[in-house]
């Protein structure tokens, strides 16, 4: 719900570290290819218009969905500057998603992947069904399969970093595919269970199962405060935060 939370004086929702405002989780990767820079974009959510506004976005090469709750989805028509872009340069930006989220986008979004849709500046996008591995301008991204209740998601590695967002259970098929990670981005929502997210008891244990050098934890709701949990957390394990950045070897 994001952070300070709608009605509420808590206080981390009305503390005055810059660290406790945090918006809905995304990810923005960056690096030089083909003579230029490329973008990756993992979820758009309600506040990515703000979030690339922050970090003078001026491109997005491709768009990944871990799946279609409202916090990483709704900010999909804010593509649409950015978009007319790309599309002139050779093609539509490509959206890659499971098929069951494909169904939850073309619904929603009707007026810009319909066949009849016909508004003149709809953004230039395309949907694309999300394979086991995706390469984009020379990265390749990894699909990592999580639970989020009882609905699989998608989690991603690039290179020597796996995201891992709305995590309740990881299979144990997918620990093979988090070997050797530098970083770690992992949800771990607050200390009191829920049916449908990590605890930080379990996104830290899972960390030391896969071995992660560093380990960053991230879809944090108003229970945690940032400086209080981070005294408590163990070495090489801390609470991610809006703008931080991260050197990925892809």
């Amino acid at each position: 719900m994001g952070v300070p939370t709608l009605g509420c004086d808590c206080a981390v929702c009305t503390s005055a570290d810059p660290h406790d405002r945090r918006l809905r989780p995304s990810v923005l990767l960056r690096w030089q290819a083909g003579g230029r820079e490329r973008v990756v974009v993992i979820d758009t959510g309600p506040d990515f218009r703000e979030q690339a506004l922050r970090n003078r976005l001026t491109r997005v090469d491709a768009v990944f969905y871990t799946h279609a709750h409202a916090d990483h989805i709704l900010g999909l028509d804010d593509l649409r500057p950015l978009s007319f872009t790309v599309a002139r340069e050779g093609g539509p930006i490509p959206l890659y998603a499971s098929l069951e989220t494909i169904a939850v986008l073309e619904r929603i979004y009707e007026y810009t992947f319909s066949p009849q849709a016909t508004y003149p500046t709809r953004a230039r996008v395309q949907l694309e069904p999300l394979a086991e591995s995706t390469p984009v301008h020379g990265a390749d991204f990894l699909r990592v399969p999580v639970m989020h209740g009882e609905m699989e998601i998608a989690g991603f590695r690039f290179g020597d970093t796996a995201y891992l967002t709305d995590v309740s259970g990881i299979p144990e098929q997918s620990f093979a595919l988090l070997e050797g990670l530098n970083n770690l981005v992992i949800s771990a929502l607050r200390h009191k269970p829920h049916p449908n997210h990590a605890t930080v008891q379990q996104a830290v244990a899972w960390s030391r199962r896969i071995g992660a050098k560093q380990t960053w934890l991230t879809h944090i709701a108003h229970e945690l405060g940032h400086e209080e949990t981070n005294r408590m957390l163990p070495e090489g394990v801390k609470l991610a935060y809006d703008g931080q950045s991260l050197i990925v070897k892809l």
